[in-house]
């Protein structure tokens, strides 16, 4: 693969490059503070995958820690963005057959790095990657056209993330310990894309589901029912949120809706950070959140992948919020007690 030039700009322009995209409703950019040390992070991910209580296994991931092979090379002032120093990983929850989740899977990166957009725009090249993976799945042969994914995918050069998301997988950012949320979940009856889906035409029923078939309002494929309407309810068009790591930042969670199901980001969070600290293995962390989503007895499909943004693991413990221990009635009487024999 030849050379792909990028000119996104680093450090305070920022703020610049979020003007330049606010006119894309599709893009939601999501600022950070720039490290003034020349903070870059090293890549180092682990995934697991189980089939759960389904007939059949729709996941597909991928995790590629270094774009070395694919000759990406920037000059972006204060450091250089290299094919070393990118990566890319991705978790596509598939329905109705993983023909969808296995063709995007092979392809989704391919195209986002080939799309013309690359050079001028990444956000503009990702969304333009998904809406082709689209297309380009509705004219393949061999597969069947009914099949759709959800589509989360982190993209990487040096310090500057690119999270897109098309579906109800979730990526999941910890800083310091605290969780935060890079990903919205795409669900129809989510107030936003209820109205999204209303006004192109389409219905949202009482338990949620788009025109009464499927339970997310973004996903790639299912052309029985977007048949040949560009405008259809179902849409490809991923939601994009950027972000500029810091030493704050330490890894990054993505994982379908099987694990987000029966888990809060915040514990998916602690539970890294304490593997971290105890095995200092990214794939030993997917592996127990996957366990622990089958322990709360997740009926669907589960895949994990965790990024370490750091060949050490997290060094600050999360601080735990002071509770009040509660006391039974009987405990409470002994302790009334007790002061009134001091008072006395």
């Amino acid at each position: 693969m030849g050379t792909v030039n990028l000119t996104e700009k680093d450090t305070e322009m920022e703020i610049l490059r979020t003007a330049e995209i606010e006119d894309e409703k599709h893009i939601t950019s999501l600022e950070s503070s720039v490290s003034k040390s020349g903070f870059l992070p090293v890549f180092r991910s682990g995934s697991s995958s189980v089939i759960g209580e389904r007939r059949t296994m729709e996941d597909e991931h991928i995790c590629v820690d270094s774009l070395e092979n694919y000759d990406l090379c920037e000059s972006n002032g204060d450091y250089k963005v290299s094919g070393r120093l990118s990566a890319f990983y991705g978790v596509f929850d598939g329905h109705n057959g993983s023909d969808a989740s296995h063709f995007i899977r092979e392809n989704i990166l391919t195209l986002i790095l080939q799309d013309e957009n690359l050079h001028r725009s990444v956000p503009k090249a990702i969304v333009s990657a998904y809406v082709k993976a689209d297309h380009l799945f509705s004219d393949a042969e061999s597969v069947d056209s009914e099949s759709g994914t959800t589509a989360l995918t982190a993209l990487f050069f040096g310090r500057n993330l690119y999270v897109a998301n098309a579906g109800d997988c979730r990526a999941v950012m910890s800083r310091l310990g605290k969780a935060m949320e890079l990903s919205t979940d795409h669900r129809p009856d989510e107030p936003s894309e209820k109205i999204r889906i209303e006004k192109l035409g389409g219905s949202v029923d009482t338990d949620g589901y788009l025109d009464g078939q499927l339970a997310v309002a973004r996903a790639i494929g299912d052309w029985h029912m977007k048949g040949s309407d560009f405008d259809s309810p179902l849409t490809p068009v991923p939601e994009l949120r950027e972000v500029v790591l810091t030493e704050e930042d330490e890894f990054l969670i993505l994982a379908c809706d099987g694990l987000w199901d029966v888990m809060t980001s915040q514990c998916a969070v602690s539970m890294v950070r304490r593997e971290l600290r105890k095995s200092n293995d990214p794939t030993c962390c997917s592996r127990e959140l996957v366990n622990e989503a089958l322990r709360r007895r997740s009926g669907d499909n589960v895949t994990v992948v965790t990024i370490c943004f750091s060949p050490f693991p997290p060094s600050i413990p999360e601080i735990t919020l002071y509770r009040p221990r509660k006391l039974f009635f009987s405990q409470l009487s002994s302790v009334k007690k007790k002061k009134n024999n001091n008072k006395n």
